[in-house]
């Protein structure tokens, strides 16, 4: 599997062809992310490019514009179709340089997806950290559903997770079922443990659930920081294209590593948007959609 490998100042990157993921992050030669080895299978879905949906699909069902669509179910503990096509694929390489890297792929049609679309992702490195742009084109002649979010495990420290301090600004979180992680409604956080609209150690708190209502800034970015006790820490900010985030413990049964990163995924629509609706993006033949987001250290 070809690789891209990015610098500039103290921050270094490592791309693959392979979904476009990011495997490994560093500043200082400190891991941001959880990174994964050369060369073989990306284990959780580490650094990939959940596209063209996030998250997952129940039964890998859904029907768009009357029409009824089965997508292969790549979760079968759950029964769902899960973080959408792109990251199975080999993308090629458009450029490359010691700061960037930039990365295409034709994606479709394909089983449960008769949609074509032109998938490209800009990694680049600069003293604020890694920026990230990914765009979708329909080059097909008829609207495709589309959604899309990154998926990196954010560390901020050596320190245990139950020990970092979390903080970002959302009000409500998505509830779901315990046994599949399908929505069931929205919930505010006020006075309930998702609540980390103030610093406050994430402890012994499992989540994986998705929030919204988060709060955009002037210049229409929102902002995570994620702090290890020791001084260290991890941010991630992102745009309006995506009101939602998902959050994610990675919490594993024994005896797999549990609790090894922060998931930390800004998504364009909800978990099962495809059926849903909430959010979805209608990317209508020839039309074209960007995301952006940066992950920097604190």
């Amino acid at each position: 599997m070809n690789e891209y490998t990015l610098r500039e100042g103290p921050y270094s990157a490592v791309v693959t062809e392979r979904g476009a993921a990011l495997r490994q992050f560093r500043h200082g030669g400190r891991d941001l992310i959880v990174p994964f080895p050369a060369g073989g299978p990306i284990p959780d879905y580490r650094g990939i490019l959940a596209m063209p949906w996030p998250n997952r699909i129940e039964d890998g069902k859904y029907s768009f514009d009357g029409v009824e669509h089965q997508l292969t179910v790549n979760e079968p503990e759950r029964g769902c179709a899960l973080h959408g096509l792109a990251f199975a694929e080999d993308w090629s390489v458009e450029e490359h340089d010691r700061s960037s890297v930039v990365l295409a792929c034709s994606l479709g049609p394909a089983t449960g997806y008769p949609f074509t679309l032109r998938l490209s992702a800009e990694y680049h490195l600069d003293g604020d950290g890694l920026h990230t742009k990914v765009m979708a084109t329909n080059t097909g002649t008829k609207a495709a559903p589309y959604g899309v979010c990154p998926h990196p495990y954010l560390i901020a420290g050596p320190a245990p997770l139950d020990e970092w301090t979390l903080d970002f600004s959302a009000s409500h979180y998505l509830d779901v079922t315990p046994d599949r992680l399908l929505p069931v409604g929205l919930r505010p956080v006020d006075n309930h443990v998702f609540d980390f609209r103030e610093p406050r150690r994430i402890g012994p708190t499992e989540i994986d659930h998705a929030f919204t209502g988060l709060a955009f800034d002037a210049a229409g970015r929102a902002k995570l920081h994620v702090r290890d006790p020791g001084g260290t820490g991890v941010g991630m900010s992102w745009g309006q294209p995506c009101p939602w985030l998902q959050i994610h413990t990675a919490d594993k049964p024994a005896p797999h590593p549990s609790r090894l990163g922060l998931a930390v995924e800004p998504m364009t629509c909800p978990p099962d948007a495809f059926n849903s609706g909430q959010d979805l993006v209608r990317l209508e033949a020839g039309s074209t959609h960007q995301a952006s987001w940066r992950i920097f250290a604190l």
